[in-house]
Parts: structure tokens; C-alpha cells; sequence
């Protein structure tokens, strides 16, 4: 069963964390990987979605698979540059990323870290001391939210980036919330604070 939007989202933990994906979530995505500063492009509304759930009191903190390392795609200072600049653009606008988890390798090299595997969300839970049960996890990919459903978080997709993809496919778990964008997403979080 999949609630539907219009359903609020309640947080369960003394901490408030929320864990976003980066690509299709609070940029825009590309077929071709966010390989530069320039090419990375906050997604209407997504940077003053952060902004409202830091205001809030959330914690927010960004869980990304970045395999374009591990492919030679780009270095790590470009990655560095890539976030520096989303970092720049939050603080426009009031918001911040309190930290920031990446995955720097390809899917062949089947490490722990990379989505859908837990090793990422499971260190946000030990650095941040918190069970990671009922936390929000926000993605547009079906390994955001199996790495979500496979640690107990809240899986919610977002129709942004791959999203409308992993809608029509349809093999998400069972508790997913969907919601058109960040924006939306953060609303019901707030509503249901």
C-alpha cells in the first residue's frame, strides 16, 4: 500500500533528522552525471525546502551515491566544488546541509556504502545517535528507498529526477509516501511535526 501525498509524515525521535538523496532530489539529475559546478542546478523550491525544515529543527543530512569518482568521471575537488556551491546557494536562502554522506564508488565494486546497501544510512545513525527507525529518507530511485525500507527508515519518493521512472515501475516498498517534489515533501513533514 502507498499513502498518498496528502498524508502527513510524523517523525518519531527526540532528534528530528531527515535524510535526502542529492541528484533528483535538491538538484537536477542527468543521464550524464553532475560532472561540474555549473552543471549542478538546485530544483525549484528544493533549496527553501531545506531552509523550512532547518527552521524548523530538523536535522538534514544528504545520503548520495557519486559512482562519477569512481568512474574518472571527476575528481574529488570537483565534488568538493559541487557542494560548496549547494552549501553557498542554501545559505541564500537560510538553509543548511548539517552533513553530507557520499558514495564515491561504481556498482561493481559492491561495497557496503553504496545505495542500496546500509552502510551510508546506517554511519548517519551512529554519528548523529540516533535509530534510524521512522526517520525520513527522501530519494527519486528505488535504491534510495529500498536502503531506506532495509534500515526501518520512512521511505518517500519524490517525482522529481528519476522519480516518475521509479513510480511507473512500481517495485518500491509497501510503506513508500509519494510526493510531487521536496517541497511538497517538507510541507508534510512540517504539517505532521
Amino acid at each position: 500500500m502507498v499513502q498518498l501525498a496528502s498524508e502527513a509524515v510524523t517523525p518519531k525521535r527526540a532528534i528530528r533528522l531527515v535524510i535526502l538523496d542529492r541528484d533528483g532530489v535538491i538538484n537536477r539529475d542527468s543521464d550524464q552525471f553532475i560532472k561540474s559546478p555549473d552543471e549542478w542546478r538546485p530544483i525549484p523550491g528544493s533549496l527553501e525546502a531545506i531552509a523550512r525544515l532547518n527552521h524548523a529543527g530538523f536535522r538534514v543530512v544528504v545520503a548520495t551515491n557519486q559512482s562519477g569518482i569512481g568512474r574518472g568521471l571527476f575528481e574529488m575537488a570537483t565534488l568538493n566544488a559541487i557542494h560548496e556551491k549547494m552549501h553557498k546557494a542554501l545559505a541564500l536562502v537560510g538553509g543548511r546541509v548539517d552533513a553530507l554522506f557520499y558514495c564515491p564508488h561504481t556498482a561493481d565494486a559492491m561495497c557496503e556504502c553504496r545505495k542500496p546497501r546500509t552502510a551510508m544510512l546506517n554511519e548517519i545513525g551512529v554519528r548523529f545517535g540516533v535509530d534510524l527507525d521512522g526517520v525520513p529518507c527522501v530519494g527519486d530511485s528505488l535504491r534510495d528507498l529500498m536502503a531506506a525500507d532495509a534500515v526501518g527508515a520512512q521511505p518517500i519518493l519524490v517525482l522529481t529526477g528519476k522519480g516518475e521512472k521509479t513510480l511507473r515501475e512500481g517495485e518500491f516498498p509497501r510503506n513508500t509516501v509519494i510526493f510531487p517534489d521536496l517541497a511538497f515533501a517538507a510541507s508534510a513533514l512540517l504539517a505532521g511535526d
